[in-house]
């Protein structure tokens, strides 16, 4: 019976980006089953963590519950946890490193972090979500890894930084703000939605597809004609989220009317 689920699973995701993950999940999955205790994931952006839902639903006596260090974390670690399993797991196994650095000579992104880190060798997975201000990132990371970035996080990019253990208790809750936006399109064609909800051109929007910056639901969007349709999820690399919220319908010239909900 196993073995049926993990093959329909597999072969569900198979050839789209959830692939890797989905193969990782159902052997987490099945070992729950043999052990019937518990085994926590690597972190998951928000479409893995959906494929570990489809996954739970799938394996009968398993339930998950989802952890990032902090609440509103955008990566979070999937933990399965069998119906039999009379204990308490021990927790998600998160630590949180500060790295900081002087913001008045050096400004550093997301991205120059996360290469800083990939570039140690450190796996995506092992890593939750990089909270950057102007002089300091609190990374979210598999307690197995602090120690290893402790001593060897020295650098990101040119920018020496110093490095030390933080407490998750202080990360402040995520607090999203959006702004709604009305619009009428031609289409529901995601350039047209993603230019209206990002405030450009389709011919741009249409350049940052084919640059492979802009993702639907969390998956790579292959064609600027791609249709979205009520509560799709389209992220933009370094403009953020953009969700359509409504779909009302079309005007008397044909337009399709949209709400759009824009998170900064």
């Amino acid at each position: 019976m196993a073995s049926e689920q993990k093959e329909k699973l597999i072969r569900f995701y198979k050839g789209t980006e959830g692939e890797e993950t989905v193969v990782k999940l159902v052997d987490l999955a099945e070992a729950v089953q043999r052990s019937q205790k518990f085994r926590l994931s690597g972190f998951l952006d928000p479409y893995g963590q959906e494929i570990a839902e489809t996954v739970a639903a799938n394996y009968p006596g398993l339930r998950v519950d989802f952890g990032g260090g902090y609440q509103g974390a955008e990566r979070a670690r999937a933990m399965y946890i069998h119906e039999d399993f009379a204990g308490t797991p021990s927790g998600f196994d998160i630590a949180c490193l500060k790295a900081s650095w002087n913001g008045q000579f050096a400004r550093l992104s997301h991205r120059d972090v996360l290469g800083a880190l990939m570039g140690l060798g450190i796996e995506r997975d092992r890593l939750g979500d990089l909270l950057v201000t102007a002089d300091s990132v609190r990374i979210l990371c598999d307690s197995k890894m602090a120690e290893y970035l402790l001593q060897n996080l020295t650098k990101i990019g040119a920018v020496g930084v110093s490095c030390e253990m933080a407490d998750l208790a202080g990360i402040a809750p995520r607090e999203e703000r959006c702004k709604e936006i009305r619009a009428t399109v031609a289409s529901l064609r995601i350039d047209s939605i993603a230019a209206s909800g990002f405030g450009s051109s389709r011919s741009r929007a249409a350049a940052d597809i084919a640059a492979d910056k802009m993702k639907l639901n969390w998956q790579p969007v292959k064609s600027a004609s791609q249709t979205v349709k009520e509560g799709d999820i389209i992220s933009m690399r370094g403009r953020g989220r953009l969700e359509v919220a409504e779909v009302r319908g079309q005007t008397k010239k044909g337009r399709t009317v949209v709400v759009l909900k824009r998170y900064i």
